[in-house]
């Protein structure tokens, strides 16, 4: 690997690209996040000449990813875009919840330089582990000239942060980016760029509550055949604040659904809808009485309403 004059920072979150089995090649009965950053990068020894820093932010199953690592990444991950000395920053993270972490990371950094996200589908102690070629390919884009923003690098595939999503339970090959496509690929040690960089003005890592218990709460429901305004009484009465509803088709509603969402929304609950699908986004129309995500996936939109709340909050 080319040297660069300024230092790549790995920042290690967990997930299946850290996990082992007991059973060398099972690709499912494994245990996410047993092995460290710092092992990671040793097992890439292309790696050993780069300048490389390594620190451990948390050691979870990305299932498991919550406000209070959102938090604390976003704060260490801030830290090191300030520095002169850093190119770039990758993290490594567990697929369940990468599209939620990388989209909340660019919302509130919208960083100058790049921050790249890799995972794994398969664990390190698979046969045929993707996670070391990931990880190769995140450290030289986050190398890469000119590269900024919040972006995904899988299976030798760049995606935004605003559009990457994962697809499939099992294949390697399960990150998309839906209908705008990749940003680029990676070929050997060569990025191949088709679109833009991602951009977008920050809102702060200091903004962030440090009490999470403050962060606003915004809750994900579903419209479907016999849907009823059950659920969104029953949040509403519990206190919650957003609701994002991952609707049918063009952001269609089950009518009882509809209703109770308008008579939360009357009474000060946001409400946004997004689609079920897995293409395309929410188009408006002139009568809407609830207000669209347009292309945002459901667990993004659910994000985008509850930094919009914190913002409120702050004033």
């Amino acid at each position: 690997m080319q040297k660069d004059a300024r230092t790549i920072v790995v920042l290690g979150t967990g997930g299946t690209i850290a996990g082992t089995s007991a059973v060398a090649g099972d690709n499912v009965g494994y245990t996410a996040a047993q092995i460290g950053v710092s092992q990671l990068v040793q097992a890439v020894p292309v790696l050993a000449p780069a300048p490389i820093e390594c620190e451990q932010v948390a050691q979870i199953d990305s299932k498991d990813m919550g406000f209070a690592v959102w938090r604390t990444l976003a704060l260490r991950v801030a830290h090191h875009l300030a520095r002169a000395d850093v190119a770039g920053i990758v993290v490594t993270h567990g697929t369940d919840t990468l599209e939620e972490t990388a989209y909340f990371l660019q919302r509130v950094l919208a960083p100058a330089k790049p921050v790249v996200m890799t995972a794994a589908m398969r664990p390190a102690t698979s046969l045929q582990s993707d996670g070391p070629q990931n990880l190769l390919d995140a450290v030289r884009v986050a190398g890469h000239a000119g590269a900024q923003g919040v972006v995904a690098v899988v299976n030798g595939q760049v995606h935004s942060a605003h559009d990457v999503r994962k697809t499939h339970t099992y294949r390697v090959d399960t990150f998309s980016s839906s209908d705008a496509g990749p940003l680029g690929v990676m070929e050997e040690e060569k990025l191949r760029l088709w679109r833009a960089w991602p951009q977008g003005m920050a809102m702060g890592a200091e903004r962030l509550p440090a009490d999470v218990g403050a962060w606003p709460r915004v809750e994900i429901i579903g419209s479907y055949a016999g849907a009823s305004g059950a659920v969104v009484r029953a949040l509403c009465a519990s206190g919650v604040q957003g609701l994002v509803v991952a609707a049918t088709g063009n952001g269609a509603l089950h009518h009882e659904l509809e209703a109770a969402l308008l008579e939360a929304q009357a009474n000060g609950v946001r409400v946004l809808r997004s689609s079920r699908c897995l293409n395309g986004r929410v188009l408006g129309k002139a009568d809407d009485r609830l207000p669209s995500a347009d292309d945002l996936t459901p667990v993004k939109a659910r994000i985008e309403l509850m930094l919009g709340l914190m913002s409120l909050l702050k004033g």
